[in-house]
């Protein structure tokens, strides 16, 4: 199957007056239609940077400097086309035309992203508008049918309610619905559930699902969550420092957990025969200086497994397939000396 996004060695680098951040360094993933990869990684390991680089909002002064984003598209005729994202300008009309119609994505907290002075309703019909060539009423109409398909009770009242006459869990099916009333190819959830209490939570993840599973649309979660990603990901990406450390489907992922850091993120997270008021594991140490450049394994300073013949931090480690779909970046996994 031909993948809707494909990412090849895709480099964001922030140039900032400290130095050089570079927040994602050489990130390669495919994403089929119908499929969820899930990217997770702790906070500032560059997730959120990947999505937005895909739908070319990467902020000022960060660039992208290496790299392709292959798109799935149409073009005028309806044939297919594949559209290298990297190649438009940030603020061009065909970068424009992308967003909401091939790529739409949700965002962490609904109250910074929707509009506080405009109804629900009429953003989502600027949506519809704005990538369809139909009337306001048929656009209203469409937003109402969306807003009934996330959820939200009395669709037909709550489109003329302002953002902040929702509740949590509503703003974000509200931000889902706008996302999706174009129909695009690739939705972008990135933490979209992390400000929301376990119960909307497990709702927002069953929504999603059945969504894509009307819709055929492919989905990247970023979460820092493992359960989540455990529910809701056929493959998932680790990711550490702008690098990625493993990738693997979901279930081997977490039953054969390969790379250190990837064992040391399981080992963090509680179960449900963890004895009460034990201690739980942590990740010694923090994330790398921003601004410095590590040749090697960026993990190396926190691994416990980091050898002393140098191999993990002066050397690049290529990305290997250890087992069917299972990918590591390690020399203690590829090279036969995993403790």
């Amino acid at each position: 199957m031909i993948p809707v996004l494909e990412v090849e060695n895709l480099k964001v680098h922030f140039f900032l007056d400290e130095g050089v951040v570079r927040a994602v360094d050489g990130v390669s993933f495919t994403l089929e239609a119908g499929k969820t990869l899930g990217i997770v990684g702790e906070s500032g390991s560059g997730k959120s940077v990947i999505g937005q680089s895909i739908l070319r909002i990467v902020p000022p002064p960060g660039r992208i400097l290496e790299g392709k984003i292959l798109l799935q598209t149409e073009n005028h005729n309806g044939e297919p086309n594949r559209l290298d994202v990297v190649s438009l300008k940030r603020r061009s009309r065909a970068a424009r035309a992308i967003r909401g119609r091939d790529v739409a994505m949700i965002f962490q907290e609904p109250m910074n992203s929707l509009s506080p002075v405009h109804t629900v309703g009429n953003q989502i019909v600027e949506a519809v508008m704005l990538h369809s060539d139909v009337s306001k009423s048929e656009a209203l109409d469409r937003a109402t049918e969306m807003l009934g398909k996330v959820g939200i009770p009395r669709p037909e009242v709550r489109i003329n309610a302002y953002p902040h006459e929702l509740s949590g869990g509503m703003r974000q099916r509200a931000m889902i619905a706008m996302a999706l009333v174009c129909n695009p190819r690739v939705l972008i959830a990135d933490e979209p559930t992390t400000a929301l209490d376990v119960t909307i939570q497990a709702q927002i993840l069953e929504l999603l699902k059945s969504l894509q599973e009307e819709f055929g649309m492919a989905i990247l979660f970023i979460s820092h969550n493992l359960g989540v990603i455990a529910e809701i990901s056929h493959d998932v990406l680790v990711v550490y420092f702008g690098k990625v450390m493993e990738k693997a489907p979901v279930n081997l992922l977490f039953e054969e957990p390969a790379h250190p850091y990837t064992r040391a993120l399981l080992k963090s997270v509680p179960g449900i025969d963890t004895p009460v008021r034990s201690k739980l594991a942590t990740i010694e140490g923090t994330l790398p200086d921003p601004h410095a450049f590590i040749r090697g394994c960026p993990f190396v300073e926190r691994c416990s497994e980091a050898g002393t013949d140098a191999d993990c931090g002066n050397e690049v480690y290529p990305f290997t397939e250890i087992a069917h779909g299972h990918y590591v970046a390690c020399p203690h996994v590829c090279g036969g000396l995993r403790v």
